[in-house]
């Protein structure tokens, strides 16, 4: 159960294994890096669903994180039979699968998205960021998606050591005029790469200075 993960709601948080980014400041090392996963810790689709059926009235939402949920090609078929029992279902995601995206968004799957924005929409920014080869227009286009929707939705920069005020408004310039845009503190604990932290990163304080003078571009800004 997870009260903060769906603005409002009670919900249930399922996390799916596996992703397509490495970003060095990452706290879920084990959904991302197979060689770290237990299998064991597995849980079969019957079960959550069962679980979920003794929960109908009890809770409101499920949230569906990672990881990189995109990833799960049977993740349209999953979420159908989570809305079946009544229940509002958040995405969480990087946004680089727009097709997935748009899909469930045309089929009216999901009730509130929220993706991460990691840095500026360079390609040079973003592999630097993730550690991967991305297509920065997979990015963008998830972005317009989101926006253009008529759901709920959030975008979100974790600003990680090396992430400057500078690239959080380069990123501001491309999402203004969105919903909602918080900054996420980066949290001193168990990381991807622990190397990262050799990097300056912004403290609190200093978010929640950028926060308020980025502000007037979105209905609701804050750090977090």
């Amino acid at each position: 159960m997870t009260l903060i993960d769906y603005p409002s709601k009670v919900a249930a948080i399922i996390f799916t294994v596996g992703c397509n980014f490495r970003c060095r400041f990452c706290h879920n090392a084990k959904l991302v890096l197979p060689d770290l996963f237990n299998r064991d810790e597995l849980i079969d689709e019957q079960d959550i669903l069962a679980f979920l059926k003794t929960r109908i009235g009890k809770l409101e939402a499920v949230v569906i994180t990672g990881g990189e949920p995109t990833l799960q090609i049977d993740l349209k078929i999953f979420i159908k039979k989570v809305k079946n029992m009544g229940f509002l279902v958040k995405l969480d995601t990087n946004g680089t699968n727009p097709d997935m995206i748009k899909n469930l968004l045309d089929d009216k799957l999901i009730d509130y998205i929220a993706m991460d924005v990691k840095i500026d929409l360079e390609p040079g920014c973003y592999q630097r960021i993730v550690d991967n080869n991305v297509d920065i227009e997979d990015i963008k286009q998830s972005i317009d998606l989101i926006m253009n929707s008529n759901i709920d939705y959030e975008f979100r920069t974790t600003v990680a050591p090396g992430i400057t005020k500078e690239n959080i408004k380069n990123i501001v310039e491309y999402i203004k005029g969105s919903k909602k845009y918080y900054l996420q503190e980066f949290q001193d604990g168990d990381v991807l790469d622990n190397t990262c932290k050799k990097d300056k990163w912004l403290t609190r304080d200093e978010l929640d200075v950028i926060a308020n003078e980025i502000k007037h571009n979105f209905n609701d800004c804050q750090a977090r």
